[in-house]
């Protein structure tokens, strides 16, 4: 089992270094942007107007539910998976050090599993699965949360895995939420 584990470990790190290997100053300034969180402020507002728009006073619960799968997804990922996996991020690897290219900071000392991938992973499917799937162009949203995903391999802070678990943490929280959601709204129905 040690050994399996050990595989997986080396050809995560292989695939990182190759992924963030690929890099310009231009996707450098791209980069830095897409994976900034305060980038994403317009998209938010965006939504949350076209949802209270369209639901009026049922927008509370949509919105709500939205909340509740972030915060869900970013504690699961940030006070459950990072202090007892304790993996660092590439960034802090002293074997990777030379070897990465990292755009802007580091970040904290773990990254297992991503907060970034986890959040919007499940912002992407929770809007997905409420009826605001009937506002236009929420599929759209899988694609940002792969972009904003990949770009935390590219700026050098994650690992593929952190970012494949950390989406997983998502979709799982967005389902469970979702189960939630169903059961307190039984009179609703579902698209």
């Amino acid at each position: 089992m040690s050994q399996l584990l050990d595989h997986i470990i080396q050809f995560d790190q292989n695939l990182f270094l190759w992924l963030n290997g690929h890099h310009n100053r231009y996707w450098d300034a791209v980069m830095i942007v897409i994976t900034n969180k305060l980038t994403w402020i317009p998209l938010y507002v965006l939504l949350l107007y076209a949802i209270i728009k369209q639901f009026k006073l049922k927008a509370i619960g949509l919105i709500l539910s939205i909340l509740a799968v972030v915060t869900l997804s970013d504690q699961i990922a940030s006070t459950i998976f990072k202090p007892y996996f304790m993996r660092p991020r590439p960034c802090h690897e002293p074997s990777l050090e030379s070897l990465i290219h990292l755009v802007g900071g580091c970040g904290g000392e773990f990254g297992f599993v991503s907060s970034h991938a986890a959040t919007s992973f499940g912002i992407a499917l929770i809007i997905n699965l409420l009826p605001t799937s009937r506002l236009r162009a929420t599929r759209w949203l899988f694609l940002w949360a792969l972009v904003y995903s990949f770009s935390r391999i590219y700026v050098g802070v994650h690992y593929p895995l952190d970012l494949l678990v950390g989406a997983v943490v998502g979709v799982l929280s967005a389902l469970l939420i979702f189960y939630f959601y169903i059961k307190l709204n039984k009179d609703d129905r579902i698209p």
